[in-house]
């Protein structure tokens, strides 16, 4: 095993998503330079979206698309909470927070 991410690693639910949290972890601070904390979630999304569209793609009818694009929303979410929950698992977010 010499190859850290290959093409069948990342057909895979856990390589894509271990390469989504990669590249956004590395790549975000240039977009909360301009925007805010949402902007980084759907750039998460859009980066899903494009790898699972190139590496797992389910098929080419409205089925498949549709089911790429519920894919996508899944990796996005077990993306981003997955880097959230390891770097600050006492992380308390919200209005009462003082």
């Amino acid at each position: 095993m010499n190859d850290f991410m290959t093409p069948e690693t990342l057909a895979t639910f856990a390589g894509i998503v271990a390469a989504v949290a990669v590249i956004v972890q590395f790549s975000k601070s240039l977009i909360k330079k301009q925007f805010d904390d949402y902007a980084v979630r759907i750039y998460a999304f859009i980066i899903a979206l494009a790898l699972t569209f190139i590496f797992a793609p389910t098929g080419d009818d409205i089925n498949g698309i549709v089911l790429t694009i519920i894919n996508a929303i899944l990796i996005t979410l077990a993306a981003m909470g997955g880097y959230e929950a390891i770097s600050d698992p006492e992380a308390k977010k919200g209005k009462n927070e003082k």
